[in-house]
């Protein structure tokens, strides 16, 4: 936690030094830079918040490992039961494979869409949309400066929220 505070503040440090380059180049690298940071800090905190969620809720699927479902995605190889063909009772063959199958209800899309429309998440993508604009219509906008500063927040925040979040 402490290297993830040490980094966001000795780059920070470095964005208001760019001050005496311009006030259009600062502008530009702050707004650049604290907006991508505050996206990638706000999705991780997200997403970390949904997957404890989900660990205390018990809603872990056992999966199979990465090369089996990438030889037979949909399990066809796998054998259904190791009994003689005349001792299956294939209703309830039936009927356990008919559970297995996933139906999507609103209680799923509920619990998948909590953190795409959580606050951590808009509240950046809100800044980073009014920072553009803002400074479009003060004609302070420059382009050539303005995605690489998205780059550098990126990177910070992806550095910050490995330590913070892991």
């Amino acid at each position: 936690m402490k290297r993830a505070i040490k980094l966001i503040a000795l780059t920070e440090i470095f964005v208001i030094a760019s001050y005496f380059i311009s006030f259009a180049f600062y502008m530009n690298l702050q707004i650049a830079y604290l907006s991508s940071l505050f996206i990638i800090l706000g999705a991780s905190f997200a997403y970390k918040k949904m997957v404890n969620t989900q660990v205390e809720a018990d809603v872990i699927k056992e999966e199979r490992e990465f090369l089996d479902e990438l030889e037979d995605p949909h399990g066809l190889y796998e054998p259904i039961n190791e009994a003689s063909p005349e001792e299956l009772d294939l209703k309830t063959i039936v009927q356990e494979e008919k559970k297995k199958i996933k139906i999507v209800n609103f209680k799923d899309m509920k619990n998948g869409s909590k953190a795409g429309f959580s606050l951590f998440r808009l509240i950046p993508y809100l800044f980073l949309v009014l920072g553009f604009i803002a400074l479009k219509n003060n004609e302070l906008l420059n382009i050539v400066i303005y995605l690489p500063s998205l780059l550098v927040g990126i990177v910070v925040g992806y550095l910050s929220s490995k330590e913070i979040f892991a």
